[in-house]
């Protein structure tokens, strides 16, 4: 178990603290992506930078809602020549940053498309190697299907979310089938992986937002695609789902 305590103290936000967490967020975030663009402009951009930035822009956002990480579980080694792909439970916008502080390796967000198109971070995280499979073009998505094949075959962990939206509660929502697609097409090693806790951060669809908050991230049992066909993509998202929710428990952190 370890632990990253990050100056605990559970409170509700004021509107003032509020405004201040989302203004140093966007500012982290142009920022980082501002240097990734820079490195990239002058040929010095390389994946260990990006893992660099994608661990100190993580931090940065925790410490300005003073989140306390508790990593339980025990994480596979992701050097080890296999392909990888995480599935994290999804209930907040920090699940990201948590995942990218908590988890070694070269993790990239499978992204949708729409984040692409925002201005400076959308540039920052094609030049950072974070992929998206738009399925609604078969062209298309046989052709980010390869590329994001060819990232994990190079060392990449890919980071998705079943859910495909944030749960309110903590508690999981329906699968879509998306994200196990593409582990049975790249013949990965599912890490499922649920963050307890992180729904009181900043609760779905609201701007509430809570510091000091307890997060605990469990680290599940890997579940191997390899030698599996879409036959069996059910029972495969039925292992998942039963892994995390054994991870969520009652969907509190201790």
């Amino acid at each position: 178990m370890v632990r990253l305590k990050l100056n605990p103290l559970t409170e509700s936000a004021t509107l003032l603290r509020r405004a201040g967490v989302v203004i140093g967020s966007v500012g982290l975030t142009a920022l980082y992506s501002l240097l990734i663009l820079l490195r990239a402009l002058f040929g010095r951009l390389n994946r260990p930078i990006v893992d660099k930035y994608c661990r100190e822009w993580s931090a940065a956002l925790l410490r300005l809602v003073r989140a306390s990480l508790v990593v339980r579980g025990e994480v596979p080694d992701f050097n080890d020549g296999r392909r990888y792909i995480i599935m994290s439970t999804h209930a907040s916008h920090y699940d990201i940053p948590v995942s990218f502080v908590s988890l070694p390796g070269s993790i990239r967000m499978l992204a949708k498309k729409e984040l692409f198109s925002i201005p400076l971070l959308g540039q920052a995280m094609r030049a950072a190697e974070f992929p998206s499979i738009d399925r609604s073009r078969r062209n298309r998505a046989v052709k980010d299907l390869e590329k994001a094949r060819q990232m994990m075959e190079s060392g990449i962990v890919l980071w998705a979310a079943p859910e495909g939206t944030r749960s309110p509660d903590g508690q999981l929502l329906p699968f879509k089938k998306g994200c196990f697609h593409l582990a049975l097409d790249t013949q990965a090693v599912i890490v499922p992986v649920a963050i307890r806790g992180i729904h009181r951060v900043l609760p779905a669809r609201t701007w509430q937002i809570n510091l000091g908050q307890p997060v605990d991230v469990r680290v599940g049992t890997p579940i191997d695609t390899v030698g599996k066909s879409k036959d069996d993509i059910a029972e495969i998202m039925a292992g998942v789902r039963e892994n995390l929710e054994e991870l969520l428990g009652n969907g509190e952190a201790e």
